[in-house]
């Protein structure tokens, strides 16, 4: 059995419930703005894609390893923006500061280690962000996606730690996608 699959971190309260406000603000936008569920709202680290099942116990052993040398992370929202550009918006996304250098580190060991299971290396350079939205093929920007991303621009948090890696299981369904925790690490290192 296949599963879809990722590695993530859950958002500390603090900054989850900035994150819902911002969503809900987005939401009053347009009806052609799919935005995430904001309790489905995370820090992917690694999308691993289709994984045997019979491989999740030896990636959940190379994980534990992997985290075991790896403290907690600072993190702290940075701005919100959309990628895509100004005319062809395709996601609306919030950034993050904080010990991302070390977090790019974390997830370069963990490609590594995984490539024995056929995760393939992402190539691009880990920028970490969340995903709030995505638009529909088709949609226009205005005046109220300006004013949204003028009112926004310098979002802030307080800084947080993250202190533990999650692996989802991602089930997509008309609804949209459905995660489910399958393990967890604790980043004591």
């Amino acid at each position: 059995m296949e599963i879809r699959s990722f590695l993530a971190f859950e958002l500390p309260d603090k900054i989850a419930k900035i994150v819902s406000l911002v969503s809900e603000d987005l939401r009053r936008l347009h009806p052609d703005i799919r935005c995430a569920n904001p309790h489905n709202i995370h820090l992917t680290v690694l999308f691993m894609g289709s994984i045997s099942g019979d491989y999740a116990g030896p990636i959940s052993n190379e994980v534990e390893n992997i985290c075991s040398g790896s403290g907690p992370y600072k993190v702290s929202l940075n701005g919100c923006g959309i990628f895509g550009g100004r005319y062809n918006p395709r996601v609306v996304w919030i950034g993050l500061d904080g010990d991302i250098k070390r977090m790019a580190d974390l997830r370069d060991s963990l490609q590594h280690g995984l490539v024995p299971f056929g995760i393939k290396k992402e190539s691009r350079e880990f920028k970490p962000h969340l995903t709030l939205a995505r638009f529909r093929k088709g949609f226009r920007p205005g005046s109220r996606l300006e004013e949204f991303l003028r009112k926004h621009h310098a979002l802030s948090s307080p800084v947080c730690n993250l202190r533990e890696l999650v692996m989802f299981k991602s089930d997509l369904n008309p609804g949209g996608a459905v995660y489910t925790k399958l393990n967890s690490w604790p980043l004591n290192g």
